[in-house]
């Protein structure tokens, strides 16, 4: 194929690679030409195309950006628009608002400073004007101002918190209709879907019926129900899994579990088959239902995650106040030694494998990358008082790291024909999990080259065209004619992660080129500084 004079003029030819198109399909030989922000695929002698700028992609794959469909990089990116983490890996798009922890819609800015405190332990808390109050507002922070495609969900915790407050309160007709209002405005302003995580207080409260009602009102724009599931319900075990489906089936949308796997800190004795399998019969009976999972054995989040409901009511003011309260830490202590968390531990020290990052201040850098009973028996304290001394004099931001998925069954899960792959990053800290910063490469490297575990055709198919066709991304996750010009160029032989839980913020070998939109944001494996990345709204195509 040729191009004439008249065509509009190509900024990137990526010639002589292997394209794996992202559908799951052989690769092919062909070029991939770049022309305003969109593809071409060009077979044949492509010598004579004229191109400004040529990159020899021979012995590489070329393939579409990966799409992490869970990411803790809301307010990180605005504080650090490159995302370099993200990028060399891979990642093109950033999907945000998980968990139920999305930052708009918040009508109330003050409300918004509040859960900003309440979740730095998981998204941090920059020095950032804080002036957006809705998902169009936010959006536009982030468009043509980042490195990567930014799109999001609606986090019910926004919505219960405008509608129904702080507190463990229920969801009257107002209340409820006024989050359905906010929900419809937001899926009309381009949000995926509603996420819920419901360990998270305040989202937590909602009830099934709350989240049937909400579910409806996504359902009815298109989205998705994207949850991190009650763990603590029923026998947590397969019931948290089963309320989730229920929601889906009550109210007709489809349904997303993300980070599914088998933990390795349940007590349960039941194990990955019987997870899968309630999704698989779900499926089978017709219900829409995917999930996705990380490939690490190493997960965190905020160091509040292991305070019991009641200390957390009323928002991050009152927790304060009842961390500083002395008069109720033996029931705090109770509270904490017969938790779920705690009862976990079976053969070893409550909490022994629990480390503790971002911890900001000079007094505690000792303490970063120690456990949490390490910290306990040096100070020959209660767990309980660690905890809510550090939140207390770190102002709620403290993070940790603990294993997650069991390694064992973790394939299973990667391998799952109803499965993606996300990494849910939490990129605070000097020691966050390697999931933020390796699992694309990780995927390529290990469960491709090495194990076996995917092809790699149905590897790229589940980080490209799958989330984007799951999440509802147009002109995304493919490279065809016309899709938007996200794309990665790997060496199959050396592509591998470096990043371990002793040294997580290790950049990958074997990423060599990311384009977003067309442009060069990783050349070299090195980020290029540009910021080209788009807001990406359900349903519809971005490219100029």
């Amino acid at each position: 194929m040729s191009i004439t004079g008249g065509s509009p003029a190509i900024s990137t030819l990526i010639e002589g690679g292997l394209v794996v198109d992202g559908s799951g399909s052989p690769g092919f030989h062909a070029a991939i030409a770049v022309v305003e922000g969109g593809i071409r695929i060009l077979r044949g002698d492509v010598r004579e195309v004229a191109a400004a700028r040529r990159i020899d992609a021979t012995g590489r794959v070329v393939c579409p950006g990966f799409i992490d469909p869970h990411s803790h990089s809301a307010l990180v990116v605005l504080d650090e628009p490159t995302l370099a983490g993200k990028l060399l890996q891979g990642v093109t798009t950033e999907v945000v608002g998980v968990d139920g922890l999305g930052y708009a819609p918040f009508p109330d800015l003050a409300d918004l400073r509040r859960f900003v405190a309440l979740n730095s332990g998981i998204d941090g808390d920059p020095d950032l004007a804080y002036d957006w109050t809705d998902v169009a507002g936010y959006l536009d922070r982030v468009d043509r101002q980042v490195s990567p495609n930014i799109a999001t969900f609606v986090g019910n915790t926004a919505l219960r918190v405008a509608a129904v407050g702080w507190d463990d309160a229920p969801a009257d007709g107002a209340a409820l209709r006024a989050q359905q209002q906010a929900l419809r405005t937001a899926m009309e302003q381009g949000a995926l879907g509603l996420s819920t995580g419901l360990d998270y207080p305040p989202g937590g409260y909602a009830t099934t019926e709350e989240l049937v009602a909400l579910a409806e009102v996504a359902a009815a724009h298109g989205g998705i129900y994207h949850t991190h599931v009650r763990y603590s319900l029923g026998d947590a075990y397969l019931d948290p899994f089963r309320e989730a489906l229920d929601i889906g089936r009550r109210s007709g949308i489809p349904v997303h579990v993300t980070h599914f796997s088998r933990s390795s800190r349940s007590a349960h004795p039941g194990g990955a088959r019987a997870m899968l399998e309630l999704l698989e019969t779900a499926r089978d009976e017709g219900l829409d239902v995917t999930f996705d999972t990380y490939p690490y054995e190493w997960g965190g989040t905020r160091l509040m995650r292991l305070l019991p409901d009641w200390l957390q009511a009323g928002g991050p003011d009152r927790m304060r106040e009842r961390l500083a309260d002395v008069a109720l830490r033996p029931r705090l202590r109770e509270a904490v030694e017969t938790s779920g968390a705690y009862r976990a531990y079976v053969t070893s020290r409550p909490f022994a494998d629990v480390r503790l990052t971002n911890l900001r201040r000079p007094e505690h850098a000792h303490l970063d990358g120690r456990t949490l009973a390490e910290v306990a028996a040096a100070d020959e304290r209660h767990i309980a008082d660690v905890i809510a001394d550090l939140l207390l004099a770190e102002d709620l931001r403290v993070t940790f790291v603990r294993p997650s998925p069991q390694g064992t069954t973790l394939p299973a899960f990667v391998a799952h024909p109803l499965s993606m792959i996300a990494t849910d990053s939490v990129l605070i800290g000097s020691l966050p999990s390697p999931r933020a910063f390796g699992s694309y490469p990780r995927v390529l490297g290990d469960y491709v080259r090495e194990e076996r575990v995917l092809s790699l055709p149905d590897a790229i198919r589940r980080m490209t065209s799958f989330p984007a066709a799951r999440l509802g991304l147009v002109g995304r996750g493919l490279l065809v004619d016309g899709a938007a010009a996200d794309i990665v160029v790997f060496d199959p032989a050396t592509v591998r992660a470096t990043a371990t839980y002793e040294q997580p913020r290790q950049a990958p070998i074997g990423i060599e080129h990311v384009l977003v939109d067309g442009v060069s944001v990783v050349d070299g494996s090195r980020h290029t500084g540009a910021t080209p990345g788009r807001a990406l709204r359900l349903g519809r195509a971005t490219i100029d």
